[in-house]
């Protein structure tokens, strides 16, 4: 049974005979016998009376109102799919990081408001390695995270990259490693600290550090926003590794510092930086408002975070 069988099927229904239904159709008659006798065939019985009118038979009749379903379906399926193609659907979903959804993001995501006003755009701020699984599951359109290479594996996933970026100390002003201007990781393991929770990328990061080092890290407190870092820190104990990107705020704070790392080029003690990229699958690219949107973010998000800042 094919589509063009049914719609063969509609058209004599509708016009009242297999001329009629030709004109309709702008085919020639004999097509239309043909493709209602293969129908006829697929099914085992007649669907008319071969008579001066095209009357349909007991089984045509049970035909039609599902002949009619299964056409309208595929109109529906066809004109959402041209929709879509021609960027008119209703949302865009998107899973950030924190700290691009904070500083970098609001001048994409304005400017695509502008140029989408029929996009219901949504943003959602996750961890890592949640907004790549949420990705994979189809829940979002695109992700902007922390690499990560198990997650981002696969043909169908397009993955581009958008900045590295240092990870540096965030501290009380009045911490013992304050007196740094760099501070050494045999000094930073020696203090407890607030990371972020599971399934973001910054904990599986420094967790991979300590274990190069054979150092333990003392994680005694999990948060997920950058004022809970920002808050707990600022009260004297604890310390936070985090990326240049989320230390904006603290570093206009005077109750806070932030601190690079030594680095002596050895394997264990260089540099401790974190790659950011823009997730999408091959698919969604071919859809004009989240190619939009990922050129968007491609233009406007800065090509890379200066590794080293002076601390302050």
């Amino acid at each position: 049974m094919r589509l063009e069988q049914l719609q063969a099927f509609l058209a004599i229904t509708d016009t009242g005979s297999f001329q009629g239904a030709a004109r309709k159709c702008n085919v020639t008659q004999s097509t239309i016998s043909r493709q209602i006798q293969a129908l006829e065939a697929d099914l085992g019985l007649e669907l008319f009376h071969r008579t001066g009118q095209a009357k349909l038979t007991l089984a045509g009749e049970r035909l039609l109102p599902r002949a009619r379903k299964i056409c309208q379906e595929w109109q529906t399926a066809t004109n959402e799919i041209a929709d879509l193609v021609a960027g008119k659907q209703p949302e865009l979903c998107i899973a950030v990081i924190h700290s691009l959804c904070a500083y970098y993001l609001p001048p994409v995501l304005q400017q695509f408001c502008h140029d989408y006003p029929n996009v219901q755009l949504r943003v959602t701020s996750l961890g890592s390695d949640r907004a790549l699984k949420v990705l994979k599951d189809g829940l979002v359109d695109m992700a902007i995270v922390m690499n990560n290479r198990f997650l981002t594996a696969g043909k169908e996933m397009v993955v581009e990259v958008l900045y590295d970026e240092a990870i540096e100390v965030l501290i009380a002003a009045n911490h013992p490693l304050a007196q740094y201007e760099r501070i050494p990781w045999s000094e930073l393991v020696r203090y407890p600290q607030v990371v972020f929770k599971d399934g973001y990328g910054m904990q599986r990061l420094v967790q991979d550090r300590f274990e190069r080092l054979q150092a333990t890290l003392q994680a005694v407190l999990e948060v997920n926003t950058l004022d809970a870092f920002r808050g707990v820190v600022r009260q004297g104990e604890l310390i936070a590794l985090l990326p240049n990107s989320a230390l904006v705020e603290a570093r206009k704070d005077p109750t806070l510092a932030v601190r690079p790392l030594v680095s002596n080029g050895s394997a264990d003690n260089s540099n401790l930086t974190r790659r950011v990229v823009m997730v999408t699958t091959q698919d969604r690219l071919q859809i004009p408002p989240i190619l939009h949107f990922w050129q968007l973010v491609r233009d406007n998000v800065p090509p890379q975070v200066p590794l080293e800042k002076s601390a302050c």
